[in-house]
This record gives C-alpha cells, structure tokens and sequence, in this order.
C-alpha cells in the first residue's frame, strides 16, 4: 500500500504530530515500505499455530491461598503517626 504525501499529512493531523512540508516525502516512503512489510506477513500462514503469550512455555509459581494476619500489625502501625487500639487514626474528614 503506497502513501502519499496528502495521507502523511492527514495522519500526522490526527496523530497531532507537526511535520514540515519536507518531511513528508521521506516519511511517505518510509511509512509505505512498513505496510507492505506487514501485507507479507498477513500472507504467512499461521493456522498450526497455537496461540501463545509467551515464546518460553513458562508456569507462574503458585502457592496455597490462606488466609493469615500478616504477623506484622505492630511493624505496619508503628510508621503511622497516629494510632489508638491497633487501628489508624485520620482526622476527621466529614463534616
């Protein structure tokens, strides 16, 4: 699919992209070449392959799913500044 000057422009228009007048040649080429590249590559036959995300068959690691306190109440609240019965204190908000 070849682009021409007039289709930069408005592209670059919608992108809210300022090219001069004289980049708009080079980059008509430029931008031409890419979507033929990618007209190739829809020619590419890919019904054998399965759908992927990643190129390395990887698992994520798991653990059990418990429900704990976290053991560290006393740690978390002592960079509070203020702090009544083991709870955060805010100031009022709401009036």
């Amino acid at each position: 699919m070849a682009l021409d000057k007039a289709a930069v422009a408005h592209i670059a228009a919608l992108a809210r992209i300022r090219l001069r007048e004289e980049e708009l040649e080079p980059l008509a080429a430029e931008l031409s070449q890419i979507l033929t590249w990618v007209e190739q590559l829809a020619e590419v036959d890919t019904s054998d392959v399965p759908p992927m995300t990643s190129v390395a068959a990887t698992r994520l690691p798991m653990r059990d799913d418990k429900v704990t306190d976290g053991k560290s109440r006393d740690a978390i609240l002592s960079n509070a500044p203020h702090c009544v019965k083991g709870f955060f204190t805010v100031p009022k908000v709401v009036e």
